[in-house]
């Protein structure tokens, strides 16, 4: 079974230039978080599942804990994290920087990782 929580809006410090880690700027994160168990659908209880509340909540925090000069340092962390704490078998995540300025023009930057348990 897996959670899909796609554009997951934040504000953030990341960047390599300046003015990037001193007004900030939009990201979007989505994570497709692979289940150990499917423990939840049997049982209908939040007991017994992946609280997405909690995945969104960790998932902003790692954001506002540092400021990261990289989308792939950002993006590994994020995987990293959520299948250090969560009953995951594999992770994706997905980091948009929607509001990135190159010439010419792109519609954003992204970086993708995937992690799994060995």
């Amino acid at each position: 079974m897996t959670i899909e929580l796609h554009g997951i809006v934040l504000h953030g410090f990341h960047g390599v230039l300046e003015e990037e880690r001193r007004d900030g700027q939009r990201f979007l994160v989505d994570v497709e978080l692979d289940l150990e168990h499917d423990q939840a659908a049997r049982t209908d209880s939040i007991e017994d599942a992946v609280d997405y509340r909690r995945i969104v909540e960790r998932v902003r925090q790692i954001s506002d804990d540092r400021a990261y000069h990289l989308l792939e340092a950002f993006a590994a962390t994020i995987a990293d994290v959520l299948l250090d704490e969560l009953p995951l078998t594999a992770v994706r995540v997905r980091v948009r920087k929607p509001d990135v300025v190159l010439d010419p023009p792109v519609g954003y930057a992204a970086v993708s990782v995937e992690r799994s348990r060995r």
